[in-house]
C-alpha cells in the first residue's frame, strides 16, 4: 500500500524497507512534547498504568516547528531478514512476506547492525541526516512505538487517549487477532490490512514487537527501579480481540534454559533515528537551552528586571565556601528550576488550549454571522413595505433571536481573546501559535482550523497592539473566511 510520502531505504539483494515519518511539534534541541501513555482500568495496572511521558524527534524539518523520527511501515518480513542475515540472497516469494518470528532480541539487533553497515557502505546518500550526522536503524523505544501506535498528531486528543487508534474499517479491517473472524491461529502476511492514521501497518496483533529497552513494572506515576527482560508491544495473532489495545505490553526473557529466547509470536520492526550530540555547535545550543530551563517566569518575560530566585540561588551557592551548604543550595536551585519548568509546560498547554478555543469560536462566528446575513437578505426580499407575506412576523422573530445569539457569541469570543492576551502576552502567544499550527497541520481532522487560527491570531494581535476591543471588526474578520 504505497503512499507518496513513504521514505524508502534500499536493502541488500535489491530489496527495500519503507518508513513513515512520525512528527512531533518541537524545534529547539531540548524541546519535547508531553503525552500520556498506558491505560487505566485494564486489570494490569502494574504493567499498563497510565503515566505522563515525553517524546521528541531526531530529525529537523526544513520548515515549521517540527521534528520527527521514522518507524518502519511494516513489521520486518522473513524476506527482509534473510536479505540481511543469510549468506546468499533469498528468492522472493509470497510466503516470505510473513513477518519474521522465532528470532531472539540479539538476532534483531544483529540484523539492525548489519543493515546499518550495509547502508553506510552501499547507500549512504539514502540515509537522512541531522546536523551532518547520518541516521541509523535500531529497535524502537517504548515511547516511540506507543506514540506512533496511538496515531501521533494525526489522532485528536481524545482519540490519542483511547485504547485503540481510530479505525474507520473496524478492528477486523486494521489488525489481526485471535479467532476465526480474524487471524484464525495463523501468522498473516505483512501489510494486508488498513494502516493506522500515520500509515503504519499491523502495529496491534499479528506479531508482538520487540522494544529496545528492558521491561520495567509501573509504580503509579513512575516506573519501578528493577529492569528485567525485554519489552514486547501490541499483541499477536493469538491475542484475544478484547485484549487488542495500544497499551498492551509484556515481558520476554533474553535467555531460556537452552540459550537465547525465541518465540513464534514475536517479531520486530525498526526505527530510524539519529544521535543527539551531533556537533560542537549542537552541544553549545543544548548547553544554552539547559541553562535557560526552569528560569524564573518573571525574568524570562522581563529580562531587564532584577535577577530571579533561581539566579540568586545560583550566585549565592557559587560564593559559599561551606561545601555542605553549597550542595543544599544547589539542590534547592535544581528543585526550583524543575518546578518552574513544569509550570512553563503547563502554561504552554493552556496557551494552546486558548488558541484552540479562539479558532473554534471564529468558525462559529463565521457560521452564525453568515446565517444572520442570510436571514436579513431573505427578510428584505420577502417583507418589504408592500409585502403581504404572512410569515414576516416569524422571520422578524428569527432574525432577532439569531442577532441575540450572535451578539452573545461575539461577547464570549471577545472576552476569551482579551483574557488570554492579558494572561500570556504577545511573545508567549506567538510562540505557541507556531506550535499549535504544527499540531493542526499534521491532523487531518483539524487541518480546516488552520485559516481560522490565523484570523484569530490577527484579531488577538490587533488587541495586543491597540488595546482596543473591536468586537464588530473581529466578527467581520471571521465572517470573511466564508468568502
Amino acid at each position: 500500500m504505497p503512499q507518496d510520502d513513504d521514505v524508502i531505504l534500499p536493502m541488500p539483494c535489491d530489496g527495500a524497507m519503507a518508513f513513515r515519518k512520525v512528527h512531533i511539534p518541537a524545534a529547539g534541541p531540548l524541546d519535547d512534547y508531553p503525552i500520556n501513555i498506558g491505560q487505566d482500568g485494564t486489570g494490569w495496572g502494574y504493567v499498563e498504568q497510565r503515566r505522563p511521558s515525553y517524546v521528541s524527534g531526531n530529525f529537523s524539518e526544513s520548515e515549521g516547528v517540527s521534528r520527527y523520527y521514522l518507524l518502519a511501515k511494516y513489521e520486518t518480513t522473513q524476506l527482509q531478514y534473510a536479505a540481511l542475515m543469510a549468506d546468499e540472497c533469498p528468492s522472493p516469494s509470497t510466503r516470505l512476506r510473513l513477518p519474521v518470528v522465532s528470532v531472539s532480541w540479539f538476532d534483531a539487533t544483529a540484523a539492525a547492525d548489519r543493515y546499518n553497515l550495509w547502508l553506510r557502505q552501499n547507500a549512504e546518500q539514502s540515509l537522512p541526516q541531522e546536523d551532518g550526522s547520518l541516521g541509523f536503524v535500531r529497535l524502537p523505544t517504548e515511547i516511540e512505538w506507543e506514540y506512533a501506535a496511538r496515531g501521533g498528531l494525526q489522532a485528536g486528543t481524545a482519540e490519542f487517549r483511547d485504547g485503540r487508534y481510530p479505525m474507520p474499517e473496524g478492528l477486523n479491517g486494521h489488525e489481526w487477532f485471535a479467532g476465526p473472524q480474524s487471524a484464525n491461529g495463523q501468522l498473516q502476511l505483512a501489510g494486508l490490512l488498513k494502516p493506522n492514521p500515520l500509515g503504519l501497518h499491523d502495529l496491534l496483533g499479528n506479531v508482538a514487537e520487540m522494544m529496545f529497552e528492558p521491561f520495567r513494572l509501573n509504580k503509579l506515576d513512575r516506573q519501578h527501579g528493577q529492569a528485567g527482560g525485554f519489552v514486547v508491544r501490541g499483541g499477536s495473532y493469538l491475542t484475544p480481540q478484547s485484549d487488542i489495545r495500544t497499551a498492551l505490553r509484556g515481558e520476554e526473557p533474553y535467555y531460556r534454559e537452552n540459550g537465547q529466547a525465541e518465540s513464534g509470536q514475536v517479531g520486530f520492526r525498526l526505527s530510524l533515528v539519529a544521535t543527539t550530540l551531533t556537533s560542537r555547535e549542537r552541544v553549545a545550543a543544548i548547553e544554552a537551552s539547559w541553562q535557560a530551563l526552569g528560569a524564573d517566569l518573571e525574568t524570562q518575560e522581563s529580562p531587564q528586571e532584577a535577577p530571579g530566585t533561581v539566579e540568586q540561588l545560583s550566585s549565592l551557592a557559587a560564593e559559599l565556601e561551606d561545601s555542605a551548604l553549597q550542595e543544599q543550595l544547589r539542590d534547592m536551585e535544581n528543585q526550583l528550576r524543575a518546578s518552574n519548568q513544569r509550570q512553563q509546560e503547563a502554561r504552554n498547554l493552556a496557551v494552546r488550549a486558548s488558541l484552540n478555543l479562539g479558532s473554534f469560536l471564529c468558525t462559529k462566528l463565521e457560521d452564525d454571522g453568515v446565517f444572520l446575513d442570510f436571514l436579513h437578505d431573505n427578510y428584505a426580499i420577502n417583507c418589504g413595505a408592500d409585502s403581504t407575506d404572512t410569515s414576516c412576523d416569524m422571520r422578524q422573530q428569527r432574525m432577532e433571536e439569531q442577532d441575540a445569539r450572535l451578539e452573545g457569541l461575539s461577547r464570549y469570543y471577545a472576552s476569551s481573546l482579551v483574557e488570554s492576551a492579558t494572561l500570556y502576552g504577545e511573545d508567549l502567544l506567538e510562540e505557541q501559535v507556531e506550535v499549535f499550527e504544527e499540531i493542526i497541520t499534521r491532523n487531518r481532522q483539524l487541518t480546516q482550523l488552520k485559516p481560522y487560527l490565523h484570523t484569530h491570531w490577527e484579531n488577538q494581535r490587533d488587541y495586543l497592539q491597540q488595546q482596543h476591543i473591536s468586537t464588530t471588526a473581529w466578527l467581520e474578520n471571521c465572517k470573511a473566511m466564508a468568502n
